[in-house]
């Protein structure tokens, strides 16, 4: 993104921007269901100043009225509770009756939330707010590059664009550019022409889907794909080239790979949508984990071997809460408890978290330095295993963590279990720090992740992804999808797909092609 283009003729010199949306990724096989208490509302001023870009003296801030109406965030988990996502969705819509009419509609959506009773959440979103919008507002979507595409969404706005790095270091900066995309769009040659600024869409569905870790973008096949994009995005004639992974722990028939380009000329986001997609789907067999993969003996076999290099990080990837996990499932703590070797107080192993409101109660009566015996977790997920009972001595307690609420360290040994009021997250050395927990120099450091977060990555000297069971278990062959279209690999083998891009501009069926 360079400057924003100044003012053209027919362009709309401050165009009037609404903004709302609600980001969740969902598992559809996590038994856990995100009410109220998973979202985090904004509205408003704290809406705006949620986005940097827009603060007081930025550039963007300045070339247009902006109107922030609601938008709902959650940490991903098991699928929205239907009444929740109802009430988030009137909110928007009310808000867009009350403070319309708008020129342009920052969309802000994740692209992978899962509604009980829903097969397309996005889609239905995506619906309603264009009912309210009518035709002629131009829809800017900002979205996670694991989020899906699908025809109802595709239909109902206008510009789209994701994440172009996995680790999302640059969610701010998509949103920016979903931002960017739409006030040049507005404020061009042809933003005073309701049809005149609406781009042409590219969009190619591609029957692949994988999960997030074998698809990072530190890694070929994708970080090769995903070089591209900028490429294209500076041809002639093109806004945005975007590349969606989709959603792998739900099972609903939209989930797969996308392909979308937009632009004005409709010769080059054909070619170049139907040249990515055929990139990806040649490479389908090529994506492998970001890491070395193994069952959790084996990742325990190399953390403990003589000389290995410590910190030893072990991703406990089947119950990730950042990719819909429910967050409190026991089976990796109770293998761990189990071994004398882990517990014994010759090595130093951080095992976070299993969240449990009753659990942490219990240690905070008991208090810091008392042994307790506790029964905790799988409360919500009991699947992979039942409630451990863990008998230690109460390490520490901190209150005050906006997602975890109260948190205690039970000791077993050299073992530090952390147990959370609340789901959270370990993706910081601070998250360690806060609990009186030093990372750097423990031996091993076992998080609910898959892909490493920076700082955690920085962290390990060594490292195992293991394959553990829960709602987001990376063996998708073994989770039981059933509802996805035929011809998705790895899930059916036999497939050749017809990439051939659907084009068309929002409006404009003469336009729309196979």
């Amino acid at each position: 993104m360079g400057p924003l283009p100044g003012l053209q003729t027919g362009g709309l010199a401050r165009p009037r921007i609404g903004i709302a949306g609600i980001s969740i990724e969902s598992s559809t096989f996590s038994p856990h269901v995100s009410g109220d208490e998973a979202f985090t509302v904004r509205t408003g001023s704290e809406l705006r100043a949620y986005y940097p870009f827009l603060t007081e003296g930025r550039e963007l801030a300045e070339a247009a009225e902006w109107v922030p109406l609601t938008h709902g965030r959650s940490l991903p988990g098991g699928a929205v509770d239907p009444e929740t996502y109802r009430r988030m969705k009137t909110a928007i819509v009310d808000g867009i009756r009350a403070h319309g009419p708008f020129d342009g509609f920052f969309f802000d959506i994740h692209g992978a939330m899962s509604v009980v009773g829903l097969d397309d959440a996005e889609g239905d979103l995506a619906t309603a707010v264009r009912e309210a919008l009518g035709p002629d507002t131009l829809v800017s979507t900002s979205m996670d590059l694991h989020g899906n595409v699908s025809e109802v969404l595709r239909d109902a706005v206008d510009l789209l664009t994701c994440y172009r790095m996995a680790p999302h270091e640059d969610w701010l900066n998509t949103k920016e550019r979903a931002v960017w995309n739409l006030l040049a769009r507005l404020r061009g040659p042809h933003g005073g022409d309701p049809l005149g600024r609406r781009p042409l869409v590219a969009w190619v569905p591609v029957p692949v889907l994988l999960p997030g870790e074998k698809t990072s973008t530190r890694l070929e096949p994708a970080r090769g794909i995903y070089a591209e994009l900028p490429r294209i995005e500076a041809l002639p004639g093109v806004v945005d080239a975007s590349v969606w992974i989709g959603y792998a722990w739900a099972d609903e028939p939209r989930c797969q790979a996308y392909v979308v380009v937009t632009g004005d000329d409709r010769e080059v986001i054909i070619r170049e949508a139907e040249r990515i997609s055929r990139m990806f789907w040649d490479a389908r067999e090529d994506f492998v984990f970001v890491a070395e993969t193994g069952s959790l003996d084996e990742a325990l076999a190399k953390a403990l071997a003589p000389g290995a290099a410590r910190p030893y990080l072990i991703s406990d990837s089947g119950d990730n809460p950042t990719a819909g996990g429910a967050g409190d499932v026991t089976w990796t703590l109770a293998q761990l408890l189990d071994r004398r070797d882990v517990t014994d107080g010759t090595i130093t192993t951080l095992v976070a978290s299993v969240f449990d409101p009753d659990a942490v109660s219990q240690a905070v009566t008991a208090g810091v330095g008392a042994t307790v015996s506790l029964s905790v977790g799988a409360r919500v997920d009991d699947g992979p295993h039942p409630p451990v009972d863990i008998t230690g001595t109460v390490f520490s307690l901190t209150d005050g963590d906006p997602d975890a609420g109260t948190q205690a360290v039970i000791a077993v040994g050299g073992l530090h279990a952390i147990v959370t009021e609340r789901r959270k997250p370990f993706h910081r050395l601070e998250d360690f720090r806060m609990l009186g927990l030093e990372p750097t120099t423990a031996d091993i450091v076992v998080v609910k992740i898959g892909y490493l977060e920076p700082e955690l990555y920085d962290l390990a000297e060594g490292w195992t992804l293991a394959l553990t069971p829960g709602g987001v278990d990376q063996d998708l062959l073994r989770l039981g999808h059933y509802r996805l279209r035929a011809g998705v690999y790895p899930f059916d083998r036999s497939g050749s797909p017809d990439l051939t891009a659907v084009v068309g501009r929002r409006g404009d069926t003469e336009e729309v092609s196979a």
